[in-house]
């Protein structure tokens, strides 16, 4: 059985990134929006530039109480503004948020967001079960498989973009730069369908 091409961007590239560097062996190449988009919890308990402190308020409000309360009872509108922040050239419709917007009734959506924030800023401890893959995850393990990445020109959560990233891949690695905001998978689906479709080639070649 051929080995998958796995990819996402924000908590999907997040989960893609992670699988990818525990178990390469599993998987036959990975596009990621932002490239290594592996969380180091250590760096993400120290200040950022001021610029990108004022993008991130949200990470702010959700550690406190009143983020819970105001996620609960005003997720689709809270998140509306996320949506238009992260991607402030995409003129999305009413039917394309909604498609999204369902999922924030999941009962365990605002739980999982809130602890995943608060974790993230080292707030909230983690499943002890997990902490030896945590242990290997803050050692930047390279990805060895195949990669393309991404990144969006009008991003506000990247500024100067993940270009940098490049020596954390140590397999075929390429990286594109595209007109997008964050949400670059429903921004530009093409380019990203794209990207899966070169590793596809890549792999189909044994071109890695």
């Amino acid at each position: 059985m051929d080995r998958p091409i796995i990819g996402g961007f924000d908590w999907g590239a997040n989960a893609s990134c992670v699988a990818a560097a525990l178990w390469p062996e599993q998987i036959g190449g990975l596009v990621s929006y932002a490239s290594y988009d592996i969380i180091d919890i250590q760096e993400q308990t120290h200040a950022f530039a001021p610029s990108l402190e004022r993008i991130c308020w949200y990470q702010h409000l959700f550690q406190s109480k009143r983020g819970y309360e105001c996620l609960t009872k005003s997720r689709r509108e809270l998140c509306r503004i996320l949506w238009n922040e992260w991607s402030p050239d995409w003129k999305f419709d009413e039917a394309t948020y909604n498609r999204s917007a369902a999922a924030f009734e999941n009962p365990d959506f605002v739980d999982v967001v809130i602890h995943n924030y608060r974790h993230m800023l080292g707030n909230e401890a983690g499943d002890p079960a997990l902490q030896h893959f945590e242990d290997i995850l803050v050692q930047k393990p390279k990805i060895t498989i195949p990669s393309v990445t991404l990144d969006g020109t009008t991003d506000p959560l990247k500024p100067g973009g993940t270009k940098a990233h490049a020596p954390l891949f140590s397999g075929r690695h390429e990286h594109l730069t595209v007109t997008s905001g964050h949400n670059l998978p429903q921004e530009a689906p093409h380019v990203f369908a794209e990207a899966v479709l070169k590793v596809h080639e890549w792999l189909s070649k044994k071109d890695i």
